[in-house]
Parts: structure tokens; sequence; C-alpha cells
């Protein structure tokens, strides 16, 4: 038996695998007759079926490669791959410069795998393209978070928090239906006499076990939250003390939300000035108030100003850094936020380092022995490189590691054409992905069960998964793929020997840390030494961080310096910007980037579905998650109107294209609005690509659509 933890959402739940002849069955945490405390036991039903990959028909076990000409796909040995693949980068490299190279990762890579991924293309490639698709996750909420706290971490307490709250407001969450396990926490505060508050275009499962469900339309979550405020301020609910003492900028918004009085709000957002009044006199009567966000409120071209609002409403109640209080984002990729914070996104060293930051990319150079002016600087973010794909000014190659770009950008079919424009597209997949099968070659990787690294959950908790099983014969870890490039490509993988902290369980001596040495580090405990050394000091520090430590403990909370506990809950002294202060920041509602016109009356909005995850990629192919496929789900008065039937095919269709599948009629979801599951192609082809100005956050949730039966 093997405790580990699942492959799927942020929450990584802790579970054990063990070996039933052929068969990999899931169980929960043995170690020690404990559970992980981010689920105590609990898995949802793609938790239960995560080993249903092991041995399928579909895995890939040999790398690929297709014949540009004919279409044709055949079969070539590691070597010959990683030669072709090689040869191409350097000779793009050579023709067109350094930045002609590019790499988009992913949400679900270990930190190691993160970590060695932004290394790899700003060292081995000396590119600035590089970028990953939890841009398109968790960036609104990072951004709002690094502007009002100076830091970003999903959750800056437990989630076990949320119990002992007295209000919990949701905004644009579906946490029943997306996090399962976690609502337990909903219950039990509600049973304990708190009140749970959900907005939501749409009456989810979550919504259902709310106290106060307001319903608006897709993209007005800001004004919701500006005239909150505005009825805080005007009953003198706000926390005149916390503000003096904690925070600076209100005085600016205290004007600003002044022009928005209930029946203002109304107007634009759909809620009812009444509902706004009950939520405000909710709030103002709590001591203690939790405002948590997820992707219904962030992914939108206004999505960090929509999170700024809010986190102004929870820093006027002067909630942040009070026990059981505060805002937190709801992360959603099962690294999210580990992936951001060590290399792979286009502004970001390890650590949580800005990489226009002079002595962040000299430390980071010191840890890789290389000089800092060879770092490149900031690239492109997650949209605007594969816009860029192909084009006189843009990147020639791409190499993709977990990512399924062909389902999941928004824009989608425009994204596919750039993809065909590239000299070179290369995927590291278990899988023939909808973007693997448009690629030059494909590269047969590790699933989560069959490697060992460390993943970063919602709460900021660093947590290990172990190895439980040994991969199919000619699939290779993604560290093996990268080292392997990296080699072939002759680029430096020397690291200071002074600047490594403690790592008891190789001995140093033995260990290649010569400058200018060949040989990548592929084992990932050594790589997340160097990881340790190149955060430390800055925002998130794991230099106090070890395997060992995470075994003995179920997990510890960055920041962990050297010698340090970890922190379990940010706020509760200082701040994370220099004065120590929080930053009230003036933001202004634009509306969505796509209004609705005469053609296009409706609003478009996405999401999950309960028994899929991400691009279904891996859930898709598991036969005991029920896959009913896409759809379209309407009001009846809509459909009506327009003479649609549940079961019977619609066309919705936005400037971007259209989709037929099957209308499913219910009255949970707003009569101006459908909503369609982007787990499976289609879904994205509709979405607008307009970005917000800040996080670069593309416009997933909101645009404008025409349905036809």
């Amino acid at each position: 038996m093997t405790d580990t933890h699942c492959p799927y959402c942020s929450l990584q739940c802790g579970m054990t695998l063990s070996r039933k002849g052929p068969r990999l069955e899931v169980s929960v945490r043995s170690q020690k007759n404990r559970h992980s405390p981010v689920n105590e036991g609990a898995l949802c039903r793609k938790g239960w079926t995560a080993a249903g990959l092991r041995g399928s028909r579909e895995r890939l076990t040999t790398p690929m490669v297709r014949d540009r000409a004919t279409g044709e796909w055949s079969a070539a040995t590691w070597d010959e791959a990683l030669d072709l693949i090689a040869a191409k980068l350097a000779e793009l490299r050579d023709v067109h410069g350094a930045d002609a190279n590019a790499v988009f990762g992913g949400g679900g890579l270990t930190n190691e795998k993160a970590y060695q991924l932004g290394k790899f293309a700003r060292v081995a490639l000396g590119t600035s393209q590089i970028d990953y698709n939890g841009r398109w996750c968790m960036s609104s909420a990072a951004s709002a978070g690094n502007q009002a706290f100076g830091v970003d971490r999903g959750l800056p307490f437990p989630l076990a928090d949320i119990e002992q709250t007295d209000v919990c407001v949701l905004v644009g969450s579906n946490l029943a239906e997306t996090m399962p396990p976690a609502a337990r926490h909903l219950d039990r505060l509600r049973e304990r006499g708190g009140r749970v508050v959900v907005i939501d275009p749409r009456l989810t499962p979550t919504g259902e076990r709310a106290d106060l469900f307001l319903q608006p339309v897709p993209g007005t979550d800001l004004p919701l939250a500006l005239g909150v405020l505005h009825l805080l301020d005007a009953a003198g609910a706000v926390d005149e003390d916390y503000i003096a003492e904690r925070t600076t900028g209100f005085q600016d918004v205290r004007r600003s939300v002044a022009a928005w009085w209930p029946e203002m709000v109304e107007r634009v957002s759909g809620v009812e000035a009444a509902q706004l009044r009950e939520l405000a006199d909710l709030l103002a009567g709590a001591e203690k108030v939790m405002v948590l966000t997820a992707r219904g409120a962030e992914q939108h071209a206004q999505g960090t100003a929509t999170v700024l609002a809010w986190l102004n409403v929870a820093l006027a109640l002067g909630m942040p850094g009070r026990p059981f209080s505060g805002y937190g984002c709801l992360t959603g990729q099962g690294n999210g936020q580990g992936g951001r914070e060590h290399g792979q996104k286009a502004d970001q060293l390890p650590g949580y380092r800005m990489i226009d930051d002079p002595a962040a990319r000299a430390h980071v150079a010191g840890v890789w022995g290389i000089d800092p002016e060879t770092i490149p600087g900031k690239g492109r973010s997650a949209y605007e490189l594969l816009d860029a794909l192909g084009t006189p000014d843009g990147p020639k190659s791409l190499l993709v590691f977990g990512s399924n770009i062909v389902v999941s950008a928004p824009n989608a079919s425009h994204v596919a054409s750039r993809l065909a424009d590239l000299d070179l597209l290369v995927v590291a997949d278990m899988v023939m992905s909808e973007t693997a099968a448009l690629a030059d070659v494909v590269l047969p990787v590790t699933q989560w069960a069959e490697e060992t690294g460390t993943m970063t959950n919602l709460e900021g908790r660093v947590i290990l998964r172990n190895q439980a099983i040994t991969p199919p014969d000619g699939v290779r870890n993604d560290l093996d793929v990268i080292a392997g490039l990296a080699t072939r490509l002759e680029a430096p993988a020397g690291v200071r020997r002074d600047v490594l902290v403690d790592y008891p369980s190789v001995d140093r001596q033995e260990r290649p840390v010569v400058s200018g040495a060949t040989r990548w580090q592929t084992d990932p405990e050594e790589i997340f030494t160097e990881l340790r050394a190149a955060s430390k000091g800055g925002k998130a520090d794991y230099s106090g961080i070890t395997y060992d430590r995470i075994r003995e403990e179920d997990g510890v909370f960055w920041p962990c310096p050297e010698g340090s506990d970890g922190t379990p809950r940010l706020f509760t002294d200082t701040f994370f910007h220099a004065d120590g202060r929080a930053r009230f920041v003036d933001v202004a509602h634009r509306g969505p980037a796509e209004q609705t016109t005469a053609d296009f009356p409706l609003h478009l909005t996405t999401g999950r579905v309960l028994a899929q995850y991400q691009s279904g990629a891996q859930t898709r192919r598991i036969k005991e998650l029920p896959d009913d496929g896409i759809f379209v789900e309407l009001h009846p008065l809509l459909a009506d109107r327009v003479g649609a039937h549940d079961g019977d095919p619609v066309v919705v269709r936005t400037a971007r294209g259209e989709l037929k599948a099957p209308a499913r009629i219910v009255t949970t979801i707003r009569p101006d609005t459908v909503f369609v599951p982007f787990h499976w192609v289609g879904a994205n082809r509709l979405t607008n690509d307009a970005l917000d100005p800040s996080s670069r956050m593309p416009e997933f949730k909101v645009c404008a659509a025409a349905v036809t039966a």
C-alpha cells in the first residue's frame, strides 16, 4: 500500500493505492491510521475511480512522430524522438533567435516539474516564451491578492476554518460539484448556526445549500460588491479602527461606492435591491465573515477588479488576519498554486519572485550557476503566447506539458489554427488528447501514480505524492524528457554548492554541482532541494520544507523559511507590503467585453460537471465515470421562445463559432443565460478571448450568444 494524493483538483485529497493483481485500487489513507486533513477520508467519484487509466488501451507507451505530408503516425525510439526535437529547437533558435521556441505548462504538474520546466525554458532554450494554463484559472485572484495583500496564496487559512466563521460568502463557486469533499465544511458551518451565501447565475448544488442565494447576470459580480460596500458604509458597519491601523486607500473606495445604491445595482445585475440589503445586513451583524471567490467571478476581462471589489468588502469589515475570517480564492487545478510559484509563469521566477526584479534574478542565477544577464525577461501570457504562434514575430515551436490546449483555450478554433502554423509542435501526454493529435511528436509520460513529487494545494499546504506503481515499458517522466532535451542542447546544469539548503538524504560531496555540467537532475527530491534554495527568501519560501517533514506533518504550509514551523494562517500581524498594511483598491465596473445585441441577445457562461475534470483528457477515458457528453442548459421560458425541447439538439452561436448539442431544460438558470460545460470539444470554440488588463485572464465566463432549436 502506498499513501498518496488524488490526481485532480486543488484539494489534493489523501488516498491509499493498493495493488490487487493487475488492478490498482483506491482507498482512504492508512498512514498512522490518519486521514489527510483536507478530506478526512472522503473522496469524490473522480477520486475513487482515479486508477481507471491503469492498463487502458488508450495509454501511450511509445513516442510517436507524425508525417506532415501524409498525416500518418509512426513509432519512434526515445533517442530518435528527442534527437529530432532537440535538432529542430536548435535550428529554430539559430535562425530566428531564442524566442522562436516556446513552452506551455500545466497547473497539474508537480512543483519539481514546474520548477524544472521554467529552468529549462530560460537556461536550455534561453526563451522568455513560457506560460501555463493556470493563467486561465487563478490569475485574476492572484493579481488582486498581490495588489491588496502583497502576496498571492489561494486560501490564507486552512480550509477547515470555514466551519468556524459566522457568514461564508461564495462568489462564483460551485464547491459541491467541483470539490465535493470540501462541501462538508459548509454543512458543518450551518449545523453550528452559521450562514452560507452563494452568488451564481445558476442555482447549483452549492446554491441549494445556501441560506441566501443571489442570481446575478453573468459578469456583474463586481457591482454587487460595490453595492454591498455602499450599504455597509451607509450603515456605519465598516471597522474604522481596523481600516486606520491596518490598511490604506479606503477614502477613495468610500467615495466611489457612494454611487452604487441598491436600485442601481439591481438595474445592472438583476439582483433585487431587497436581497442586496439582506446580504449587507447579514455581513454587518456578523463577528466573523469569509468571502471566497472562484472561477465564476474571476474568469472575466474585469476579473481582477471583481476580486478586488470583494476584497474591499472583507477589508472594510476588518476581517483579513482575524481568526476564521477574511478573503480566499478557491484554487481550481491540482497544483495551480505551486505551479505559478516556481517559474513556469511568464513573469515569475522560483519563490514567487518577479522576473524583472534585479535582486530576484541575481538570487536565482546564483542557484543556477549562471550570469543573471542571461535570464530572459518577461514573456507573453498564456493566450497571447498561443495567439502569436507561427506569426512573423512569434514562436515557431511549442512544447506542451500537462495541458490540452485545443479543448481548454478560449476561441479554441483560432488557437488550433495557430498550432497548425508552427514548424514544430511537441506534446508530452499519457493519452492522445485533442492537442496531441495535432502534434508533430507525442511523448508518452507517466501519470500521477507512477511518479513522486510535491504539490501545493489550495490552502498553501505542500504535500507529497508518492509513486505507487512502475510505469509501463516505454513511458518516461516529464523530468526525464526535460533532462534529455537539455542535455542534447548542451545546456549548463551547474548548481552552486554553497547556496544549497540542508539536504540530509544525499551526500553533498557526491552531488553533481559543477557549473557547466550537462547532466540535468531527474530525481524529484534532488530537484526539490534545488527549488528550496531558489525559493529561499522569496514570498513563497519553501527552504524549510523537506520530503521528510511533509511525511511527518502531513503537509507543510508556506512560507516556511529554514527553522520555521510553516504558516497555516497569514496576515495575523502584518500584510506583505513593505509598510505591513493592506491596500484598498478603487475599481470601476465596465461590464463584459462583449455586450448582448439583437443578433446575440443571450449570455453564455461555461463551467464544470461533477463527473469530469478540466479538458476531460483523463476522466472521459475512465469507464466508471458517467460521460453524457456536452449539453446546453437553458430555462423553460427561453426554450419555449426558441422552440427547444429537452434532449433535442439546439445550436448555440457566438461571434466566434457555433455548437450543436442536446438541450437540458432546467428552472435553475436565468432565462437570459445559457450554460455549456467545457470538458468536451466545442464549448471553448464559442468563448471570448478578451483579456483582463492586469491578470491577462480570458473572459471564459460570459459572452454574447444566440440559441436556436
